[in-house]
């Protein structure tokens, strides 16, 4: 079972924004590796090295956006295809828009255990009912995901794609940082309590909830 890391930022600005010291994508490259996702793939324009250079020592791969007019579902599959270049038997990829600067390791080692027990479903981390982020896509569900619209944004693309009738659930995991972006410093996060159920355990329906998402990629 190998799952990946696809981080998505539509702007060097954001993959380099201030996450306490580091930038966005290095921080998030780094919680992805140790949380057990592999290969972890930055999906963004760099223009001018920056992000290049903000990833040096990761085991982050930079990789190219598809055309902007693609929207952001373009932009999902292109890291996903690149992941699957990269590591073949790669089966799930964590959607991870670079906004989201805070979850922690814990997350998602617990994220890719859920896969492992329920290969097939899409899984959602939540914090106090919220679904957050990074979402765990099978690879399954590439081609489907490759179908929908480009004007729609990511956490709409995750409630389409459960809407046609893919299998989804989300897991209380207690962390405050799947559903905290970058604009809320770190120290004002809610306490982290760490998971409150096994990712194996009770299925929870959430492909009806719609939830205020301009998150970029």
């Amino acid at each position: 079972m190998t799952v990946a890391a696809v981080v998505l930022a539509a702007r060097a600005e954001t993959a380099l924004a201030d996450a306490d010291g580091l930038p966005a994508v290095r921080r998030i490259a780094e919680t992805a590796w140790s949380g057990g996702a592999i290969p972890v793939v930055v999906v963004s324009f760099d223009p001018d090295s920056t992000v290049a250079a903000a990833l040096v020592g990761t085991e982050a791969t930079l990789v190219e956006p598809a055309p902007v007019a693609g929207g952001p579902v373009a932009q999902i599959c292109e890291g996903i295809d690149a992941a699957l270049r990269h590591v073949g038997e790669t089966d799930g990829a964590l959607i991870w828009p670079a906004r989201m600067t805070w979850p922690d390791p814990e997350t998602i080692t617990s994220l890719i255990e859920g896969h492992g027990t329920d290969p097939s479903a899409v899984l959602r981390p939540r914090f106090d009912d919220e679904p957050g982020w990074p979402v765990l896509l099978p690879v399954a569900g590439l081609e489907r995901l490759r179908a929908l619209g480009a004007d729609r944004m990511p956490g709409e693309l995750i409630d389409d794609l459960v809407a046609s009738g893919w299998p989804a659930r989300t897991v209380d995991l207690g962390d405050p940082g799947t559903v905290r972006d970058g604009s809320v410093p770190r120290a004002e996060l809610p306490a982290y309590r760490g998971p409150s159920e096994p990712t194996s355990g009770h299925v929870h329906e959430w492909g009806e909830e719609t939830e205020a998402d301009d998150l970029e990629v």
